[in-house]
């Protein structure tokens, strides 16, 4: 089976194949322009590079989230045109999910964590595996409360994500040696990892999809529409007092 997964859900636009189990071309840039520019010369590179043609692949897949809402929906948008240019299915992959995949040999729990903005995180718990074992839903929440749930393990806690780089100090003085933090070369989503997750699931239709029903994982509506219904509730608001 080949597979083609792509990933923009992040800082880095991300794309990885893999033919039978193997993963035989991975890229990633993060770059100033935007994943829009970069998604599309990057599959028909790394096509290109494995002697591949869109109708060689058997199953599309996307990272669908949760993300920047931006890049989860250039993600999505983009394997759901291959998909139905090449009459073939798809397969979404959590992000939180792809990450702990990243450490699937950890022996504590794996946290990844997603800077969603105001002191708040995307976050989930898993235990090591491929696929890594869920021990939590994916939950947008203040970084105090993820870490009281990770605190109520008692166990070590491997973090990796775009969430580290602003939120590591306040996870270190919060759990002390209990704390660890993944490399470079890890603490980031990898287009691989969730080529890999695909590859796992591919078995089990429950997961697939096809170009019209796969969606992105949102945890919360985008700030524009909190904008807005904040706004309508206060125009209600002076309505009723008025």
């Amino acid at each position: 089976m080949n597979i083609l997964m792509i990933d923009t859900s992040g800082p880095a636009c991300g794309v990885a194949i893999s033919r039978d189990g193997q993963i035989v071309c991975e890229m990633q840039l993060t770059s100033g322009k935007t994943h829009s520019q970069r998604v599309m010369p990057m599959v028909d590179q790394a096509l290109a590079l494995c002697e591949m043609a869109v109708t060689d692949v058997d199953l599309f897949g996307a990272v669908v989230g949760p993300g920047s809402f931006t890049g989860v929906r250039i993600g999505v948008s983009t394997v759901k045109a291959l998909a139905h240019a090449a009459g073939k299915p798809c397969i979404g992959i959590d992000a939180l999910e792809a990450l702990a995949a990243n450490a699937p040999y950890f022996d504590g729990v794996i946290c990844p964590i997603l800077d969603a903005r105001a002191q708040q995180v995307y976050g989930a718990m898993f235990e090591g595996g491929m696929p890594p074992r869920r021990l939590m839903d994916d939950e947008a929440e203040k970084l105090s409360l993820f870490l009281d749930r990770v605190e109520a393990t008692g166990r070590d806690a491997l973090f990796l994500g775009d969430g580290v780089a602003a939120m590591r100090d306040a996870i270190a003085a919060r759990l002390g040696d209990k704390a660890h933090f993944a490399p470079a070369q890890h603490v980031g989503l990898r287009a691989a990892s969730a080529c890999a997750l695909a590859q796992a699931y591919a078995e089990d239709e429950s997961h697939l999809k096809d170009c019209m029903t796969l969606l992105p994982l949102y945890l919360r509506a985008p700030q524009a529409e909190r904008e807005r219904a904040a706004k309508l509730a206060a125009q209600k608001k002076e309505e009723a007092h008025g």
